[in-house]
This record gives C-alpha cells, sequence and structure tokens, in this order.
C-alpha cells in the first residue's frame, strides 16, 4: 500500500486546483477517500472529539452485511432459472449465472449514479460523499432482475438527482434513495414491476452462451400467488409446482427478488449490524413486531382472502419484508433518531406493510411504499417525542 499511497501523492497536484487535471478533482478524491482515510481535520485548533466509526467505516459495514444477501440472491437466480427450464445444472453454475445476470445491474448503477454525483461535487466544489456506495450495492437487490438496464439507469439517476441531490446531498435527503429509485420504476414502468409477475422472469440462455437458447420463464412470486387465489386459499407453489413452506422461504429458496427472498442471509447481515452499533437493533424488532401483530389482527378479524388468513409468521419470511425491516428501515438518515422514535417508526412500517398487503391485492408487497410513508413521518415522530420530553420535565420541575 505504501507504493500505491507514493503514486497517489505524486498525482495529486496535477488533479489539485491550478493543476492540468482540476476539473477531475472531485473524481480524484473519491479514488483517495475510498482507497486511504483522510489525515484531515475540520480545524487547526481546538478540541475534537474522534470515534473510529466515520461515514467511510459505515458505509463498508453495510456493504459487508449485504454480502451474504448478495451472494444467496445470486446462486437462487441461476437456481430458479435452471429449474424453471428443465436443466440439472450444479452449484457452481447456478452461481455464475447468477453472478451475470446481476452484475450489469450493479454496473449501471453504479456509475450512472456515482457519475452524477461526481459531476455535481465538481460543480459545487466539494467532496463526493461515501452514501452512494451502499445504494449503488442496494439497487441490483431490490429490483427485478430482468429489467432493461436503460430502465435502471433512468431510475437511478432520477432518484440521486431529485430524491438526494435537491436536498443537499448525503444526510439530508428525506426518502430512501434507492427505495425511490424502485418506486420510480414501480410508477413509471408498471408493466415492469406490476403485481403477481414481478421478480420472477429470468435472463434468457444468451447471458449464459448455451446454444440451446430457451426463453425466460416467467410466473407469480408466492405474494403474487396469494393475491390472486381463491378465498381461503393460501397454498403457494414454486416454478415447478411444488408447495412452498415457511423453512423453503426462511432459508430462500423461492422465487424473488435478488436480496429479499434469503431472510437467513438477512439476518445474518443484521447481526452485523447490531454488533457493530451501525443501525438500530430497535427499529429492526419494532417493524417485526409491527407486522406480526398486524397479521395476527388480520388472521383473526381480517376479510376473507387468502392473503389475510397468510400465517403471521410467513408475512415476516416473504417479499421485501425482513430486507426492508433490516436495510432500509434503519436508514439512520431517513428514520426516526429518539429512541422512543424508533419503537414508534419501526411499528408503523410494519402495520402499514401488512395493511398494503392484505388491503391491497394489485399490490402485495407493501414494505417499499410503507417505508416511505414513513420517511415522511420520521421527524414529526421525533418532534412528538421531544415535546413530549419537555412538557413532562416542566411538569416535573413546576410540581417541584
Amino acid at each position: 500500500m505504501n507504493f500505491v499511497k507514493k503514486l497517489v501523492d505524486k498525482v495529486k497536484p496535477t488533479f489539485s486546483e491550478g493543476g492540468k487535471l482540476a476539473p477531475l478533482h472531485s473524481l480524484f478524491d473519491a479514488v483517495e477517500t475510498f482507497l486511504f482515510v483522510p489525515n484531515e481535520t475540520a480545524k487547526k485548533t481546538g478540541a475534537h472529539i474522534h470515534d473510529a466509526i466515520d461515514t467511510k467505516r459505515t458505509m463498508i459495514t453495510v456493504i459487508i452485511a449485504l454480502i451474504p444477501a448478495m451472494l444467496f440472491g445470486m446462486w437462487n437466480v441461476g437456481y430458479q432459472h435452471f429449474r424453471a427450464i428443465g436443466v440439472d445444472a450444479g452449484f457452481w453454475e447456478q452461481f455464475a449465472f447468477g453472478l451475470l445476470a446481476v452484475l450489469p445491474t450493479l454496473l449501471v448503477a453504479y456509475i450512472v449514479g456515482l457519475g452524477i454525483e461526481i459531476v455535481i461535487a465538481q460543480l459545487k466544489h466539494e467532496e463526493v460523499a461515501e452514501g452512494f456506495f451502499v445504494t449503488g450495492f442496494l439497487i441490483p437487490l431490490i429490483v427485478p432482475i430482468d429489467t432493461p438496464l436503460w430502465m435502471v439507469a433512468v431510475a437511478t439517476a432520477f432518484a440521486v438527482v431529485f430524491a438526494k441531490e435537491v436536498f443537499g446531498g448525503t444526510g439530508y435527503n428525506i426518502f430512501n434513495v434507492a427505495l425511490i429509485t424502485r418506486a420510480f420504476l414501480f410508477f413509471a414502468y408498471p408493466t415492469k414491476m406490476s403485481g403477481d409477475q414481478v421478480f420472477v422472469r429470468t435472463r434468457d440462455a444468451f447471458w449464459w452462451g448455451a446454444g440451446n437458447a430457451v426463453d425466460g420463464y416467467s410466473g407469480a412470486t408466492p405474494l403474487g400467488q396469494l393475491a390472486t387465489s381463491a378465498t381461503g386459499d393460501v397454498a403457494m407453489h414454486d416454478v415447478l409446482g411444488n408447495p412452498i413452506g415457511f423453512l423453503d422461504a426462511f432459508i430462500g429458496w423461492i422465487p424473488g427478488s435478488v436480496g429479499e427472498t434469503s431472510t437467513l442471509a438477512i439476518l445474518l447481515g443484521a447481526v452485523v449490524l447490531i454488533a457493530t452499533g451501525v443501525a438500530s437493533w430497535k427499529i429492526m424488532l419494532s417493524v417485526f413486531a409491527g407486522g406480526a401483530l398486524t397479521a395476527l389482527a388480520f388472521n383473526l378479524w381480517g376479510p376473507d382472502t387468502a392473503i389475510a388468513h397468510l400465517p403471521w409468521y410467513e408475512h415476516l419470511v416473504l417479499g421485501g419484508f425482513a430486507f426492508g425491516a433490516v436495510f432500509m428501515a434503519t436508514d439512520p438518515v431517513t428514520a426516526a433518531r429518539t429512541e422512543v422514535g424508533k419503537w414508534i417508526y419501526g411499528l408503523l412500517i410494519g402495520v402499514v406493510a401488512i395493511v398494503v398487503r392484505v388491503l391491497n391485492p394489485g399490490y402485495p408487497e407493501g414494505m417499499m411504499l410503507a417505508i416511505l410513508l414513513m420517511n415522511v413521518f420520521g421527524c414529526l415522530i421525533d418532534w412528538c417525542v421531544v415535546q413530549a420530553n419537555i412538557k413532562k420535565r416542566l411538569k416535573r420541575a413546576t410540581s417541584k
């Protein structure tokens, strides 16, 4: 690394003010910050409290926590594809297919998103923030695997500009940027994101380079099946028509988006986030609690529909519920900040997600809309909690 550091220091003047490549200073700064920890402080004098956890380390920790879901999702893409077309493929063949299917979306998300952030940072004469490193990693995990790359590019550009930069950049955005990308696709291109057919189609054999090209399979996700099932029929089936049980959904042997199928892999990521203090366990737990209680209420008093009769514990492992609870709801920028507020914020996300699932059969997912809705109320929840504490302390002081 010393050799790389010396090389970076040698070319740094070229990208600094007055250098030949000064217009690319923000790009150089992003690369330098990614490779090395900055050794500068805000002021030359005065007391500073230093902590080992900075934005860069936080983002890297989140990416590490996402890796189990990403790797499992890549394998599952290939697994579902080869099962659907009736080809007996090995583990590495399945994983390689999934890798080649996911990688283009990952590259497009990073190229478009980081490209826009670098250009804006250069125009504003600011450093490139590390926030998009996580957003770019999240996008291919939550969009349909067969989404055209130009759609991913347009949705990513829209989200970065209108959900982040117009508010001031990293740390100022009101909405979760990755979810805005998915929401843009959902409303702008509903035929690719609508209802029961979403997240199941696999890329055709061209991506794998097989000689016998086979068209991609298309079918309903487990939640999509429930939304269109006969009243009271809660049976779910995989691509071959075999019934799907709780264990299948928990481990992730089901059709779905790349990062959302395996609750087990998601929980491994949750352990990393909680152990490092990067994400709030209170938000995670309250989201699951809110979802479980609401699903149980629908089980007891809900309408006579298949999804209303789905056991509460199966709601928690289907669709994007677990992924949203662990990686989306806990976004420190858009979530509630107060300790009591975190409980309220997470609980309401779980409640709204299940309500949308059960009462809106046209959109059986629900988690995306629940989180985006509560993003709007996060600051209001904190304000109410703070005001309640102020009144409580004033009342206590007056009584004394």
